[in-house]
């Protein structure tokens, strides 16, 4: 019966069963992920917080509550995945994952209030929002971006490599340009970097633009460069994303046929 309900419960909490209590639960712990994060952004705002810190407070606790409930639920129910038999030795492998170390450091020091600044308690609930990726229906998810920047890494670096480069090569040239005419804006190439990283990504912020000819032909230039930064890598992962789509689309058909072996009137599954 132990054992029974421990496979019940690790399927419902990660979701693996498709029932409606499952969908149900990963959905409710994702919506109150969610509101926490929204209410973390709303509590830097002073007329907000005066008026509902009451709510703020008692959502937050509401929130550790379930969040504590649920760890210790899947610390119990571990045991109930092959990969964790063993009452003792598969929690503690499980307790060594990334994620439940993430909900540990997310939960504990809110049990800890008294010995630890509150500034800094807010600044860990972030470590809630990680949860967000941690569905385990979102391992194939993973495991293709992985693939992607495994097989496309070395056109990556090059491409980083590159960027690297325009981006010292412009703060360098930017600052021989324009030290004379602005010595405090630019005043050294460390200063220099601060206007080429924006101009780079397009930002422009505008405290810091060059005023000389050259230099302004040097800043269209490094902006049309920035263009490029971002469209080269975007374009390699994504060109690394669609072979693995296309791998993984096809590791399941029939090498013969072409169809799914999973489908339903496909001779290898009625056979």
């Amino acid at each position: 019966m132990d054992e029974s309900v421990k496979r019940r419960v690790w399927a419902v909490l990660n979701g693996d069963d498709g029932s409606a209590l499952g969908v149900a639960v990963n959905a409710f712990i994702l919506g109150l992920i969610v509101l926490n994060l929204g209410i973390f952004i709303l509590e830097t705002v002073d007329p907000v917080y005066e008026r509902f810190s009451g709510v703020f407070r008692l959502t937050l606790q509401f929130s550790l509550v379930v969040f504590t409930i649920e760890f210790v639920l899947r610390v119990w129910s571990s045991t109930a995945a092959p990969d964790y038999a063993g009452p003792l030795t598969g929690r503690l492998r499980f307790l060594s994952r990334p994620y439940p170390l993430i909900d540990l450091v997310a939960i504990l020091p809110f049990y800890l209030g008294a010995f630890v600044d509150l500034q800094f308690l807010r600044f860990l609930r972030l470590f809630w929002f990680l949860r967000l990726f941690r569905r385990d229906r979102y391992v194939e998810s993973r495991r293709r971006f992985v693939g992607a920047y495994r097989a496309q890494r070395e056109d990556l670096f090059v491409a980083s490599a590159g960027a690297t480069t325009l981006f010292v090569a412009s703060s360098v040239l930017m600052y021989f340009v324009e030290h004379a005419a602005q010595p405090v804006a630019f005043s050294s190439i460390p200063e220099t970097m601060w206007w080429s990283i924006v101009t780079l990504t397009t930002v422009g912020y505008g405290d810091v633009v060059p005023v000389t000819p050259l230099g302004r032909l040097l800043g269209a230039l490094t902006a049309l460069g920035g263009i490029a930064l971002f469209a080269v890598p975007s374009s390699i992962l994504a060109a690394g994303f669609v072979k693995q789509a296309g791998e993984s689309s096809t590791a399941d058909r029939c090498p013969h046929c072409g169809r799914r072996i999973d489908d339903s009137d496909h001779p290898v599954r009625r056979g």
